[in-house]
């Protein structure tokens, strides 16, 4: 075996850590889905669980860093996240991926997230993990999470399973612990179909219901005409566990920048 000069090694070790930190209104370091922008997701909206268990953008202070199949993010914010609290609210919050496949047609990525939050509610705190598994194999890809939430003395939890083919052969390309949309490989644009089935405790207004115990099924498609341009089209279908039903047809026209 050859020796590692100090030098080569130093290389190595300053090319795969990398840290960064952000201070301001930004996304907390929670959920795979939540994390990937509304541009890139597959379906046309986020899934009932990801609205109930993930915070959204909040304000404070964050590190992260990244290495060639790895991440992790730690942040201190705001709990409500509406940016004029002052901080009587307070959340510490935390993610961290890895890929331990990763080549030019596969990817296996496994995450994990944890968020402690003071809330005004008689819960006084809430803390919440959620569990990632997702995979991509040419051009087929899969999403998996599962997220669970002690509110006080309440134990809520729910997860959400999402498969998607790309008809036109391409792979849904994979970046620093998230998924980012299809880029067509041919002028004539690129397919995609998708389906999404979710369990549990979730946040089902998509479909006209509330945030309580229930199912839900998501089918859609999508065409890429470009790397900037989609069309995509979605059918949901949700039920609460008390028997209300509802469901929902979305179009959207979507030009990314």
């Amino acid at each position: 075996m050859a020796p590692v000069s100090a030098d080569g090694a130093l290389r190595s070790i300053l090319a795969c850590k990398v840290t960064d930190s952000g201070i301001g209104k930004q996304k907390e370091p929670f959920g795979l889905e939540q994390l990937a922008s509304s541009k890139d997701i597959s379906a046309l909206e986020r899934s009932a669980m990801t609205e109930r268990y993930t915070p959204g953008r909040s304000g404070g202070i964050q590190l992260s860093g990244k290495g060639d199949n790895w991440t992790y993010g730690i942040g201190y914010f705001e709990a409500d996240g509406n940016g004029d609290d002052d901080f009587n609210n307070t959340a510490v919050t935390a993610r961290g991926t890895v890929a331990p496949i990763q080549t030019n047609n596969m990817v296996v990525h496994l995450g994990a997230g944890y968020t402690t939050r003071d809330a005004d509610t008689q819960a006084g705190e809430v803390d919440t993990f959620n569990l990632e598994l997702a995979g991509a194999s040419g051009p087929f890809h899969a999403q998996a999470e599962y997220f669970d939430s002690e509110e006080g003395q309440v134990d809520v939890d729910g997860y959400y399973v999402q498969l998607g083919w790309i008809i036109t052969g391409e792979s849904r390309p994979y970046k620093a612990g998230v998924f980012k949309r299809v880029k067509p490989a041919s002028p004539k644009g690129a397919w995609e179909v998708v389906a999404r089935f979710e369990d549990g405790d979730g946040k089902y207004s998509d479909v006209g219901l509330t945030t309580t115990d229930g199912k839900q099924t998501t089918l859609g498609v999508n065409y890429y005409a470009n790397k900037n341009v989609r069309l995509g089209m979605s059918y949901m279908d949700g039920e609460e566990a008390n028997g209300a039903s509802g469901d929902e047809v979305r179009a959207r026209f979507q030009y990314a920048f």
